[in-house]
């Protein structure tokens, strides 16, 4: 009974420590995916920067790249005290795990938090970017909104009469809007308000909000996803270091050897 026993905590010892290597491997490509994920926040965020003044609204980004650095080292030690079964290493390992299990807590947490701030964040800020488009391609206004219209399919705050109101509308006098309001299928588009088929009729406002929270989200699904494997990581190494600390001459996971 003892011997079976004994056997079946031993299989279960070998299992973890199985599970715990292979869950190291996972933690160094989620550091690959987790920096990914906190470039292109950034990278897509500079194309917005002009429609929100908090730059707080960017600390998950930065929280995330830097998570996803620790998970390289974190793989290292994991590996490393796992195979040699370190008492000392494995529960450094713990340690850091959870550490950067409640960072990625922070993390889904503050996304929640900015991701419900960035519409108050683009209402405040789109009017103003909107009347200081000059129509000039170095002037930063206008390559910002010339940009989003592309790439978002939009023209205006709410809709393309919205340039009506704006500074720019008044000064040029040729009762049209920005080229890039035109619509791709447009091939022959002035801008003119006498077309207004050939114009993108939906406002940016509401498309630069939704795309701001949809990366916001990629954020938040990301640490989420990781949370839950550094759980299943912590417990396996929380099993082979309770073990290890009941039993210190059981067989080690790949030399066979065992401790004096």
């Amino acid at each position: 009974m003892g011997t079976g026993a004994g056997a079946m905590g031993q299989c279960g010892i070998t299992s973890s420590k199985t599970v715990l290597v292979f869950l190291n491997l996972i933690f160094w490509a989620a550091a690959g995916i987790l920096c990914y994920v906190g470039a292109y926040v950034f990278i897509t965020y500079d194309d917005y920067d002009h429609f929100f003044e908090d730059v707080y609204t960017l600390i998950p980004a930065v929280v995330i790249i830097a998570v996803g650095t620790l998970l390289f080292i974190i793989g290292l030690i994991g590996c490393c005290a796992t195979i040699r079964e370190s008492r000392c290493g494995l529960a450094t390992f713990v340690i850091i795990l959870l550490l950067v299990f409640i960072t990625e807590v922070v993390v889904v947490v503050l996304g929640y938090i900015y991701r419900a701030k960035v519409e108050d964040e683009v209402d405040q800020s789109i009017q103003k970017v909107y009347d200081a488009y000059s129509g000039t391609n170095p002037d930063a206004a206008t390559r910002a909104i010339d940009y989003v219209q592309r790439q978002l399919r939009c023209c205006g705050i709410h809709s393309y009469s919205d340039w009506q109101n704006t500074t720019w509308f008044k000064e040029t006098k040729n009762n049209s809007v920005p080229l890039s309001c035109c619509k791709a299928t447009s091939t022959n588009c002035t801008g003119s308000f006498t077309h207004p088929i050939d114009l993108y009729s939906e406002g940016c406002e509401a498309l630069v909000v939704k795309k701001l929270q949809e990366i916001m989200m990629y954020v938040i699904w990301a640490a989420l996803a990781f949370a839950a494997i550094q759980l299943l990581g912590m417990l396996c190494a929380c099993v082979v270091l309770c073990r290890r600390s009941r039993d210190p001459a059981y067989e080690l996971l790949i030399t066979g050897g065992t401790y004096a």
